[in-house]
């Protein structure tokens, strides 16, 4: 969850603050098991915006350990994303755009963009991300396309940045492929057009995706836990533009999926969309869509024997969504319309339907392994405690939160 928190230039640029302490912290004393910081960029103009943390050089070590060593002082663990933004590098934040909602708008050098600077696998005025570039309209920059040096430099910093999480303490990497950002661009056709080793055919697309993977692998210890995030698919298959240049869809997440264990990936984090604004289905909106696509792809490498562990995004937020879950999964107590009138029940349906999608019953196999949290906490960082306690299931409260629970029942101290 992107905060916007971090020095746009000067000798603290891209550096996690207090900010990130105080948010991220706070998760991990509220019962969250493993806390991600947000899309760090391995370049100066991978950056989403002018105030997104970064790792490409050693300074921004010492902001990410701080982090690290707080979380992991209240018995969590920590990860990192590591991301390139593309061509959807150098916009605002929301509040600096004046745009509302979740809609960015490009960020010129008057508030520390990089405008000439954004660079994607392919380039043009046809390129930009919602399309030909409009003065008034365009939310987004045209890209520059990048040249062969400059992908390698990516591949190469990738492991850069790789090596200072790992110095800063942090316990596991997340490879960011997704969400229309660099190396989603790179998988699709639709923004990938290059006629080069990078582009055309899905071994070349691909090409860069397992170039970082094995640059990032290569460098950390062998026993930590490397994470990659996909767009299983754009939900552009029907449009204009999928017909016309093809589409990444689930069939060639799933051909990815296949080759990770080999190349050292652990886990396979599935979420969807973001690559173009012609998309069928809001990717932060999926309705469940996420899970049945989970579970398609756990399937296939669950039946080849593979180590792969899926992990999955984008339900667990809303009680409808909790609700839809549920059924989906024939649950007996499903959650009806209307249930935000009973908090309490609004609760309990999330929490079985988290526990449903990866707990494997009566022969039947889980829908993920994993299930990643992230809009819900930003709503009720104490979510954890609030599902537990209606569950009555055992977690830790930090010691100076003992007074506020029922220690005798359901809270209890972590084990040291």
């Amino acid at each position: 969850m992107c905060q916007y928190s971090c020095s746009p230039c000067g000798p603290q640029i891209g550096c996690l603050t207090d900010w990130h302490i105080a948010t991220l912290g706070h998760y991990a004393i509220k019962g969250a098991a493993l806390v991600f910081v947000e899309a760090t960029a391995i370049q100066p103009n991978g950056r989403i915006s002018p105030n997104c943390p970064g790792l490409w050089d050693d300074a921004q070590i010492a902001g990410l350990k701080r982090v690290a060593d707080f979380v992991k002082s209240q018995g969590a663990l920590v990860g990192v994303q590591l991301a390139h933004a593309g061509r959807k590098a150098s916009t605002a934040a929301q509040w600096v755009s004046g745009v509302g909602g979740r809609k960015s708008k490009r960020a010129g050098v008057e508030v520390g963009g990089w405008p000439d600077e954004v660079k994607g696998p392919s380039g043009g005025l046809d390129q930009g991300w919602d399309g030909p570039f409009d003065e008034e309209n365009s939310r987004f920059w045209t890209p520059k396309e990048l040249s062969i040096e400059e992908v390698r430099d990516v591949v190469r910093d990738f492991g850069r940045a790789a090596e200072r999480s790992v110095r800063a303490g942090v316990d596991v990497i997340e490879i960011h492929a997704a969400h229309g950002y660099l190396l989603h661009q790179f998988l699709s056709p639709v923004s990938n057009r290059r006629t080069d080793v990078y582009g055309g055919s899905f071994e070349n697309r691909t090409r860069l995706l397992f170039e970082v993977i094995g640059a990032v692998r290569e460098v950390i210890p062998e026993g930590m836990p490397l994470f990659l995030r996909i767009s299983s698919t754009e939900f552009l298959e029907d449009t204009e533009l999928g017909k016309k240049f093809g589409v990444w869809d689930v069939d060639s997440t799933i051909e990815v999926a296949k080759r990770l264990p080999e190349l050292g990936v652990d886990l396979l984090d599935v979420s969807s969309g973001g690559n173009n604004p012609s998309q069928r289905v809001d990717g932060v909106n999926t309705k469940g869509l996420h899970v049945e696509i989970a579970r398609q792809i756990r399937a296939v490498v669950h039946a080849e024997n593979s180590k792969l562990l899926i992990g999955v995004v984008g339900m667990i937020t809303e009680a409808e969504q909790a609700r839809d879950i549920v059924q989906q999964s024939d649950t007996a107590d499903q959650l009806q319309d209307g249930t935000r009138k009973d908090v309490r029940e609004n609760v309990r349906g999330e929490a079985e339907a988290a526990n449903k999608l990866t707990d494997a019953k009566d022969g039947k196999q889980p829908v993920a392994d994993v299930i990643f949290v992230a809009r819900q906490f930003l709503r009720e960082p104490e979510w954890v405690y609030r599902v537990a306690g209606e569950l009555g299931v055992d977690i830790w409260w930090a010691s100076q939160f003992l007074r506020a629970g029922d220690v005798s029942k359901s809270w209890r101290k972590r084990p040291s």
